[in-house]
């Protein structure tokens, strides 16, 4: 009897369904990003190393992030936390990490040579609903064709615009969605790089972004504020920037900024400065994995009001005019990896260029090669 019974068991074991024994089994354990997903959280990043070489470029007086003429370096490591609903509360984390950190400190923290490589680039908090969004902490400008993330340009040196326009901003900022084509943007803050305010005058900001015919995209920024000129003193600056974008074709665009800033009492005295400046692209696809850019640009430094502290002494407070030309050429070897190999030629009006023994020169050619790794 007690075999029967036994035999009957097995037999009705191995005629169960396959749900009942799936059923059995212990469910997976989630993955993180898994987890993330479900939560509404987003996490990415990407990894920025490179190599520089340049003759007479000791200074590097007219650009930012190529401090070194012969040399590797990890550029930066960024990394991206947020959670952004389309309706409700959010945020969003940016981290940069590495050499480029050291220059787009917000005051009070120091900038340069022997500062801190960690910056927190963004932090704030966000609201949307409807066609509104606001943001409140730390964010980046509205200024410019190019950003500090190294995925987000198409070249490895950064233009001469880029370093004449803050880099963030700490305040409020709403956007306005009027319709799929127009964004009209607003906000207050700190100024031009401060955490902290420097003085009591805040800097208004207004933008308005447009796309009237799918191939176009323009985006016009000002931004108007009392800015320290001197330990103690401050002056009114106004700075208004257009970027306008356009594919002519599916492999082939075009692009164009325009910049100009102007800074009264600068230098601590009642001098009325400014500089302004154009950068034009050209970018064209060979194939989907080969991209080739091109960039032209025009700087006009009067009184050296932006670079006057970076080159020769000489040279300081004269009006000097900066022109470079750029080509770079790009393999994208898959989603995650792109390498880039990039030719650089700047000159000036002055001989605002140095090498290393000090001698002085009116041109710098630099080259350099660039890994990205995207996650």
């Amino acid at each position: 009897m007690k075999k029967l019974l036994l035999a009957s068991a097995v037999s009705a074991l191995f005629a169960a369904p396959a749900t009942v024994l799936a059923q059995a089994k212990p469910a997976p354990v989630p993955t993180l990003d898994k987890i993330l997903e479900a939560s509404g959280i987003s996490v990415s990043g990407y990894i920025d190393a490179g190599y520089t070489y340049a003759k007479n470029g000791a200074g590097f007086s007219d650009r930012v992030f190529d401090g070194q003429q012969n040399s590797f370096a990890l550029n930066q490591f960024g990394l991206t936390v947020a959670k952004q609903p389309k309706e409700g509360f959010g945020g969003l984390v940016n981290l940069t990490v590495g050499r480029d950190a050291q220059v787009i400190h917000s005051v009070p923290e120091a900038t340069g040579a022997g500062s801190s490589m960690f910056d927190v680039t963004q932090a704030f908090l966000q609201y949307a609903g409807g066609p509104l969004t606001v943001i409140a902490g730390k964010f980046t400008t509205l200024h410019g064709t190019e950003v500090i993330a190294s995925t987000g340009n198409t070249n490895i040196s950064r233009s001469i615009l880029f370093g004449a326009v803050p880099f963030t901003h700490t305040g409020v900022r709403a956007t306005w969605a009027v319709t799929d084509a127009v964004s009209l943007i607003a906000g207050v803050n700190n100024g031009w790089d401060q955490l902290t305010d420097a003085n009591k005058g805040k800097t208004a900001e207004l933008g308005v972004t447009l796309n009237p015919i799918k191939p176009l995209s323009i985006t016009v920024s000002g931004y108007s504020g009392q800015e320290p000129t001197s330990a103690t003193t401050s002056g009114s600056r106004s700075s208004l920037n257009a970027v306008a974008s356009y594919t002519i074709i599916d492999p082939l665009s075009v692009g164009l900024e325009v910049l100009s800033v102007s800074q009264d009492n600068a230098g601590g005295t009642t001098t009325k400065a400014k500089y302004n400046g154009v950068a034009g692209y050209v970018t064209y696809m060979f194939t989907p994995k080969l991209r080739g850019v091109l960039r032209f640009e025009s700087f006009d430094d009067k009184n050296g009001f932006h670079f006057g502290a970076t080159v020769p002494a000489a040279f300081a407070t004269s009006d000097t005019k900066y022109k470079e030309v750029t080509a770079t050429v790009s393999f994208l070897a898959s989603d995650s990896f792109e390498a880039r190999a990039e030719v650089r030629r700047d000159q000036g009006n002055n001989p605002v260029f140095s090498d290393s023994t000090g001698a002085t020169s009116k041109n710098m050619t630099s080259a350099a090669l660039q890994g990205l790794y995207k996650f």
